[in-house]
């Protein structure tokens, strides 16, 4: 793994695999609320899956991939773990990312040497035009510019990505900074939440827990499986919480 393309494509095989076959990600963890003066607290559990597909991207050129995935995640009450339906007499919004999709080209990907594994590390500041602008939203929006910071580590074996497999074993942990959530209702309360959860890459979308698949199935069923084709823009929690709350002339 010396040049920005092979690093890719260990990476590509750890994330996703480079045979096209879907592969997916399940995680769980917890959400954690903070604001000035308060003790942090233990807001949610939370739990998710990602389904994807690895493809080439002929536009990208050699060495560039397209992996296509939609992801479902859902917040739980923090000691039961059940799936919430409302939160404070709110109705609670879930993740149905639809599409959440990449674009890879070959670059430095940071990696850590952790004796017989290695870490790939990705570090995504994000700022950007928040789909939720103050003056619609301001029940539902901490600000005009969305800010957020998410975190992943991939972490695989070093004696598997020497062999041959197109797809390696692979354990993950993910972090995430941001707001409140549009549905929580603080508008624009100093403060937000952190999200800290660990996953694993499953053998198959059926080892994913009995409970989420059957709430997978009751509510979109299609989160089972990744996209068939490329489609933009991706889907966010911000996006798809103004899809069920267009705005009103009014605002709200």
């Amino acid at each position: 793994m010396t040049t920005p393309a092979e690093l890719l494509r260990s990476f590509a095989r750890t994330r996703a695999s480079l045979g096209g076959e879907e592969v997916t990600y399940w995680w769980s963890g917890d959400v954690y609320s903070w604001a000035p003066d308060e003790p942090y607290q233990r807001a949610f559990g939370f739990e998710g899956l990602n389904v994807s597909r690895l493809v080439q991207d002929a536009e990208a050129g050699p060495g560039g991939y397209r992996l296509l995935t939609r992801e479902a995640a859902f917040y739980l009450d923090p000691t039961t773990r059940d799936i919430l339906e409302s939160w404070q007499d709110l109705p609670v919004v879930h993740v149905w990312n639809d599409p959440a999709n990449q674009t890879w080209r070959p670059f430095p990907i940071p990696t850590t040497e952790l004796g017989g594994q290695i870490c790939f590390s990705m570090e995504i500041p994000l700022a950007y035009p928040s789909p939720l602008p103050v003056a619609q939203y301001p029940a539902h929006s901490a600000g005009d510019t969305y800010k957020a910071l998410e975190l992943f580590q991939f972490f695989a074996d070093r004696a598997d990505l020497a062999g041959p497999d197109p797809s390696v074993p692979a354990t993950m942990s993910w972090s995430r900074m941001s707001p409140w959530l549009p549905w929580m209702a603080r508008g624009q309360r100093p403060g937000g939440l952190t999200f800290h959860c660990r996953g694993r890459k499953l053998g198959s979308y059926a080892e994913v827990p009995e409970r989420t698949r059957a709430y997978i199935a009751g509510h979109h069923p299609e989160f089972a499986h990744a996209p068939d084709e490329w489609s933009e823009p991706n889907e966010t929690s911000w996006t798809y919480f103004r899809k069920l709350n267009p705005p009103t002339a009014s605002g709200r």
